[in-house]
């Protein structure tokens, strides 16, 4: 079981006084730690237009994190397809993946947010189709030669070459999505499939089976990687664990209700409080393993876990110290 962390939002909690440029300084320090301490991968994730600046600019991030580590996989979780325009894509992925040195993986999925799909003048209900148009054209731009395909959504001449191409001529894609038809999506036409945090691990057992089941029906040809994602954090006690992330986690999860709401979201119900710690896995190391022991049982040993100890406003020594225990005493454990 390989076990990554993240994902950085670079969120400025209202009662968090540091500027901007601080908690970007903090992204690549959590994430050299994660380096440093031999986890297996570290994760941005992308909103728009945000009072709080929510990270959006994906690209940028990674180009940052490949030149601030040596060896993890670097990647976004999620970056929103439908948004973005596929050639400029293409080029910005494998130049972070050159500068890496083969080590990107690009996770995609088609957004949500009805604000963010008005500011950029994308129809929402193109989405889908956006989507499947966006891993064909990256695909095809990576490949060796000219791009050779026409693109539904993107004014780009099929006769072009689009430098550069990544390290391997090819980049990992992961799908994100919980529907059937998203799960489905990423069986058939990607690399990997992320599931999101609100499904048991009896649900992640489910979708994991039928994306195996789809693609021997289908035939489908190469490797894939099932990425698990739950937030957590590693202390001294389980009361400590939750007592240090439980004010980061919560706004985290105002600001996501938002999103999905499109309404203001002062404060969450006691009820949604219980159900969101009842998710999150968070204790001792040992207490830690034993629950992610528990996903590696019920989805076999190739399971990437990304286990969430970025949480807006808790701290930069505080996550240094999280991310060195999970690179100490949970990760071996897991191996």
């Amino acid at each position: 079981m390989e076990l990554g962390t993240g994902l950085f939002t670079c969120q400025s909690r209202p009662d968090d006084d540091r500027s901007m440029d601080e908690l970007y300084d903090e992204m690549l320090t959590v994430a050299s730690t994660a380096d440093d301490a031999g986890l297996d991968s570290v994760w941005v994730s992308e909103h728009h237009f945000m009072a709080d600046g929510y990270l959006s600019g994906t690209m940028p991030s990674l180009g940052a994190l490949a030149a601030a580590t040596d060896d993890i996989e670097i990647g976004t979780c999620i970056a929103l397809a439908p948004l973005y325009d596929g050639v400029r894509l293409a080029e910005d992925v494998a130049t972070a993946d050159n500068i890496a040195g083969d080590r990107v993986t690009l996770g995609l999925a088609i957004g949500s947010n009805p604000a963010e799909f008005d500011a950029f003048g994308v129809p929402q209900e193109e989405r889908v189709e956006r989507l499947a148009d966006q891993v064909n054209l990256l695909k095809a731009a990576w490949s060796e030669g000219p791009l050779d395909y026409d693109a539904e959504f993107h004014d780009v001449d099929p006769s072009v070459n689009v430098t550069p191409k990544p390290v391997e001529n090819d980049v990992p894609i992961m799908l994100g999505g919980g529907a059937k038809p998203a799960v489905r999506r990423a069986a058939r036409e990607a690399d990997a499939w992320c599931a999101p945090s609100k499904l048991s691990v009896g649900g992640l057992k489910k979708r994991v089976e039928d994306i195996a089941n789809v693609r021997e029906e289908e035939d489908v040809d190469g490797e894939f990687t099932n990425y698990v994602l739950q937030h957590g954090w590693v202390g001294d006690s389980e009361e400590e664990a939750w007592e240090t992330m439980k004010d980061g986690y919560f706004y985290i999860q105002r600001r996501y209700a938002e999103i999905f709401s499109g309404e203001t979201v002062e404060e969450l119900d006691d009820e949604r409080k219980q159900e969101l710690k009842e998710q999150a896995i968070f204790g001792t190391p040992e207490q830690v393993v034993e629950e992610l022991e528990t996903y590696r049982e019920a989805l076999g040993d190739d399971t990437h876990f990304i286990f969430r100890t970025y949480h807006p406003g808790v701290g930069t020594d505080e996550m240094v110290e999280c991310i060195e225990r999970l690179g100490d005493e949970v990760a071996p454990d897991l191996r």
